[in-house]
């Protein structure tokens, strides 16, 4: 006697279980693409120019490509701004520093970088998804949109900027800090 369910694997809790393996391993390879930041990027762009090739191919798709750029849009600024906002809760203390002799406080994104990267690669593999389905090809006059979407760029990146110049911080650091120290002597001499 079998029981209720005996050996069927199409329980909704046997599919939960190959859901969470799924989900565990997607993950485990998510994770290991942490470190190799120059790489995901490379993909990333990779997905942008397939995109544009699929719009460009198909002639149309645009109000995809439109809403891709404001998602973007709405990325790039959380990417640039402070995890706190001096603006908007100033009785919790400056938490960047205004002055030379302010401690130094690192800059915290609201957005980190990583979670940065995975939305813009979701956002772009969602719409090359989209452009195989003829319901959101709804016809526009595409220049429209594009002159829209350049000032709205402009408007906005001006804002984050004063924002930036207001509040002296600098969302980017270049390179690894160096400081300077004692040097070693080249006084060494050669072994044979």
């Amino acid at each position: 006697m079998e029981g209720i369910g005996g050996g069927n694997s199409n329980t909704p809790a046997a599919t939960l279980d190959q859901w969470r393996q799924y989900t565990r391993l997607f993950q485990y390879y998510l994770d290991k693409t942490t470190p190799h930041a120059v790489y995901r990027w490379i993909g990333t762009a990779t997905l942008a120019v397939l995109f544009a090739l699929r719009v460009y191919y198909v002639q149309g798709f645009y109000i995809v490509a439109y809403g891709l750029g404001i998602y973007l849009l709405n990325l790039l600024i959380g990417f640039l701004s402070p995890l706190v906002d001096p603006e908007v809760d100033p009785a919790d203390g400056a938490l960047l520093p205004t002055k030379g002799s302010d401690e130094f406080k690192p800059f915290i994104r609201r957005l980190p970088e990583f979670k940065f990267w995975y939305a813009i690669t979701k956002a772009f593999i969602i719409s090359i998804l989209m452009t195989f389905f003829s319901m959101f090809d709804v016809p526009v006059f595409w220049p429209i949109l594009l002159c829209y979407w350049i000032v709205l760029f402009a408007m906005t990146m001006k804002r984050q900027i004063m924002h930036m110049v207001k509040y002296k911080y600098i969302p980017f650091s270049i390179g690894k800090q160096k400081y300077g120290g004692k040097k070693p002597s080249s006084s060494g001499g050669s072994r044979d």
